[in-house]
Parts: structure tokens; C-alpha cells; sequence
């Protein structure tokens, strides 16, 4: 049999793999994952019974062939009420009960809300025009607000930036009011210094007119069969247990069609021969370095470490593939009994904490740039229910800053400081356990040698049997669906022997795409 090494058990990493196995009986499939954990940055992290969800992440695709995988690896639970999630949830935690730990594996159905806190006050996001968000702006923040859209509308800019791209559909002031601050914690960097391309990516059609459009759909008759923008979405899904659950389960299922995944497996080299074809890989695993050799080679892991380590690679490509940035991930996650925030909404809740599953934070004072709120992504996510809940502080971070660097308990106690000078709590004394994780290289970021990662692109294509795949195997801030896509691209070429790559690399390239 040929033989498929694939690097990394992400979700671009375990869709491959899978994908190839049901479609072709002619590979041996082995995947090499760094960590002991599946899904990369979509794991979920379980620390006593109280689970940590890497960076929030919403199930929603508008791609039929993903929400298809996703629903025949979990299936779609439907649309629980309130009131049956907590019923179902209460049994799981009542003596002689269920076992959470064995429960069905289901996508549970989700109300999204994620909003800004800014001025201590609580923002729609993406914005919206309620009352609410007029007053809480004042009087004269809203005219200058006002008057800056009509300048931006009147007068476009030529997207040079991210910062043109935000301006030309908020205008200056609600720019600098909720997105400046936030872009460049997230970055490192001012969103002047950033490529436009993230926000084409990230940020699809979002602007004034898309939220007036929406807001005016929701009005008419058949409002659940119109045309959403992707940022506007109010529904997602989300496994029972968090991410993770879905990438254990793919590769369980991985596994049982023959595939291998190898954990705590670091690929640190791939060799080409003189034709530029890879002919073999060496990874570390306890402290011993083994080289195999194969066929086909599909890596999702950061083109910086995937060039890095390989042979032979010309001057520029390489040059650029070092200058390529990244952004690395800090959460801290807190068990409190409460948070001092009210419940202001409609939307009803498990004992009446407030709704969001994250929060973005546009305080200037504080480090902090979003919190999740475990128990409203599922109530399966925490423990104790009733009693706690359970935070996620976020922090974007550089892997060797100074927050990096910080002793669990020393930045444990620095992210707490932040919030109570925020009024989330009152008290250090108020946290009741605590955990931190890091993540590396979570987000690619688009600047320094960015603007020439095209040069890169094209030489990669020449080597006619590497696919590259992913977030990181792209250098492109895809959602889970469109990484999964890039997967589904590279083993449809391998299958059919299609030499071309611009299908993988074309995935999300579009500025612009609709809800069938």
C-alpha cells in the first residue's frame, strides 16, 4: 500500500485523514500529532470536571458537505428549550443518574450572543441600533458616530489596511470606539499596520448596511430563509461537551477504519529528492528522532516550522516563510459563585447569569481581551451547575513575553486584578480554583512578510506531492468549516490525481459568500 503521513490532528489534520480512508483503499494513513490532544486549538481542555473551550468555537457553516459531517459524527440534538437542556443536565448530576461522561454524542442547539463591554457598560455585537446602544453611547458620541459613517460613506478609502477596511464600513468614530483597541491587543499591532485581508476573511460583508439590512429582514415574512451574513448568525451548534468531543469522536472513527494517529509526535523535517518530491519525514517522539518514508504528505502544521524543516528550499520562499508572523494564546479559566453582572436581557438563563458565550473587551486600562462564559456554550461544560460558574480570561499574547513567561500563579493572579478593577467581581477572594493554558501559534497574523506570502504559495504548489492544509498550513485565519474544506480538496485531488493545488489555496479566498 502507499503510504499518507499527515501532520497534525487538528481539525484540518483529522478531516484528511478520515476523508481519505472512505475514499480510497490504496493508503496506509498515519497521522502525527505534537500534543496528546485532538483538535488542535478546537480542543476542549477538562480540568475537574469543569471544561475549557480554546478560543470559543460556534458550529456554522454554509457549506452543505461540512454541516452533513458534522451532523453524522454528532448528530444535531434539534432545538432543546431551556428548560429541557437544564432537566437533561440536573439528571446528569443527580446520585445513580446518567453519566456526563457517557452521554449521547450530540450537537446541542445554541443561542448565540456575544456582545461588547466597553465603559462598563454591555454593546451588541455586531452592533446594533437599539435604544440601548444609543444611550449608552451619549448624545454627542452618537452625532460625531453619525456624522463619521456619512464621511465614510461619501468618501471610501482605499483599503491599504485593516484599519481602511473597518472605517470605510463603521466610519472613524465607531471604528475607534470598538474595533481599534481590541485589533491591536489582539495583533500586537495597529490595525494600520495590518493587511485588509483579515477582515475580508473574518468579517464577510459586515458593516452599517449589511446590520440595517438584517435588522429590516427580520421583519418580513420568511425571515429564517433569508440571506444572513455570516457574523449575524443568532443560532449555532455546539457538541455537548465542547469541541473536542467532535475530534475525539473523528478519531475514534479514524481508528476503526484502520487509520494510526501517533500522539506526542513532533514532525521536525521533511526531505525532498532532486526531482522536489518529499520522499520522507523524521519526528521526535520520547526523546528518539525516526525518519519514514511515504507517498503523499498533508500538513496542517505553521508553514514557518513545515519550511523550516525541509531541504532545499530557494532562497526567497525560505526568507519569507521566517518572516511569516504569529499570535499566541493565553486563557486563564476561573470558578466563581457569581459575577457582578445583571442580566439585563430577555433571554433566560441558568440561574440568571448573563447570557453571552463571549464577551470583547474595549477596556483600554486592562490586558484582558475577551471572556467566555462556559456554562452558556453548554451547561455540560461545568461541574457544578448550580452552584459555580466557570470564566475563560483570554489573553493574545507573544510565546516568550512577558505574559508567556509568568508563573501559572503570578498570571492568575494579574488576570484577576484586571477584573476586579473591571467590577466582574469583588474580591480575589471570590475565586474559588483556577487554571491556565497556553496555546502557540493560535492565530496567523497578516503582516511583515504576509504581503509576499504568494511568492511562497506558488513554490509550495511545485512539490507535487505535499498538500497543505488548515489555519496554519495556510497561514490564513479559516474557520473550522473552511479548514475542513481545505481538506476536502486535497484528498479529492489525490484520489482523482489532479496535479493542480489553486483548489485547496482558492478555499475562503472570496470576499463575500450567502446562506442558501
Amino acid at each position: 500500500m502507499k503510504k499518507a503521513y499527515i501532520i497534525g490532528a487538528g481539525p484540518a489534520g483529522l478531516t484528511a485523514a478520515y476523508e481519505l480512508l472512505q475514499q480510497s483503499k490504496e493508503y496506509e494513513v498515519v497521522v502525527l500529532e505534537e500534543s496528546n490532544d485532538m483538535g488542535g486549538i478546537s480542543k476542549t481542555v477538562n480540568y475537574k470536571g469543569n471544561r475549557m473551550d480554546m478560543g470559543g468555537h460556534r458550529f456554522f457553516s454554509k457549506v452543505p458537505r461540512v454541516n452533513e459531517w458534522w451532523d453524522n459524527m454528532l448528530p444535531l440534538q434539534g432545538s432543546p428549550t431551556y428548560d429541557d437542556i437544564v432537566l437533561d443536565r440536573k439528571m446528569t448530576l443527580t446520585p445513580g443518574g446518567p453519566d456526563p461522561e457517557k452521554e449521547d454524542r450530540v450537537m446541542l442547539r445554541r443561542h448565540r450572543v456575544s456582545r461588547i463591554y466597553y465603559n462598563k457598560k454591555f454593546f451588541d455585537y455586531p452592533i446594533s441600533f437599539k435604544l440601548e446602544t444609543f444611550t449608552n453611547l451619549g448624545l454627542i458620541t452618537d452625532i460625531q458616530a453619525g456624522c463619521s459613517y456619512l464621511a465614510s460613506v461619501i468618501h471610501k478609502r482605499k483599503e491599504n489596511s485593516l484599519e481602511d477596511f473597518y472605517i470605510n464600513r463603521f466610519g472613524k468614530k465607531l471604528y475607534s470606539i470598538f474595533f481599534e483597541y481590541y485589533t491591536e491587543n489582539l495583533w500586537g499591532r495597529h490595525p494600520r499596520e495590518i493587511a485588509p485581508d483579515w477582515g475580508a476573511q473574518r468579517a464577510k460583508g459586515l458593516s452599517i448596511t449589511a446590520i440595517i439590512k438584517d435588522m429590516f429582514g427580520k421583519m418580513l415574512p420568511g425571515k429564517k430563509n433569508r440571506n444572513v451574513e455570516t457574523s449575524l448568525i443568532e443560532e449555532f451548534s455546539y457538541p455537548k461537551l465542547g469541541p473536542g468531543q467532535l475530534w475525539e469522536v473523528t478519531a475514534e472513527e479514524i481508528r476503526k477504519c484502520g487509520g494510526t494517529i501517533l500522539t506526542n509526535s513532533k514532525v521536525t523535517g521533511l526531505h525532498k529528492n532532486d526531482a522536489n518530491q518529499i520522499t520522507s519525514l523524521t519526528y521526535e517522539t520520547n526523546g528518539e528522532k525516526i525518519t519514514v518514508e511515504g507517498d503523499v504528505f498533508i500538513s496542517s502544521m505553521p508553514l514557518k516550522d513545515l519550511i523550516a524543516g525541509m531541504n532545499n528550499v530557494p532562497e526567497e520562499p525560505a526568507r519569507i516563510a521566517a518572516g511569516l508572523p504569529y499570535r499566541d494564546y493565553m486563557t486563564v479559566g476561573i470558578l466563581l459563585p457569581k459575577l457582578n453582572l445583571k442580566n439585563k436581557t430577555k433571554l433566560k438563563t441558568i440561574n440568571n447569569i448573563v447570557p453571552d458565550c463571549w464577551v470583547y473587551v474595549q477596556d483600554r486600562s486592562v490586558q484582558l481581551g475577551r471572556f467566555q462564559i462556559y456554562n452558556n456554550w453548554s451547561p455540560y461544560m461545568i461541574k457544578d451547575l448550580e452552584n459555580t460558574i466557570w470564566v475563560g480570561l483570554e489573553y493574545f499574547v507573544t510565546e516568550g513575553d512577558k505574559y508567556w513567561t509568568m508563573p501559572d500563579e503570578e498570571f492568575t493572579r494579574f488576570a484577576v486584578k484586571e477584573i476586579v478593577s473591571m467590577g466582574l467581581i469583588d474580591d480575589p477572594k471570590d475565586v474559588i480554583d483556577s487554571h491556565v493554558e497556553r496555546v502557540k501559534k493560535a492565530y496567523p497574523a497578516y503582516f511583515d512578510t504576509y504581503k509576499e506570502i504568494d511568492t511562497l504559495t506558488d513554490y509550495l504548489k511545485t512539490i507535487d506531492n505535499l498538500y497543505c492544509v488548515g489555519r496554519n498550513g495556510q497561514h490564513r485565519y479559516n474557520n473550522i468549516d473552511h479548514s475542513m474544506v481545505t481538506s476536502f480538496e486535497a484528498v479529492n485531488n489525490i484520489v482523482n490525481g489532479i496535479a493542480s493545488k489553486d483548489n485547496i489555496w482558492n478555499v475562503n479566498t472570496e470576499k463575500e459568500y450567502h446562506e442558501s
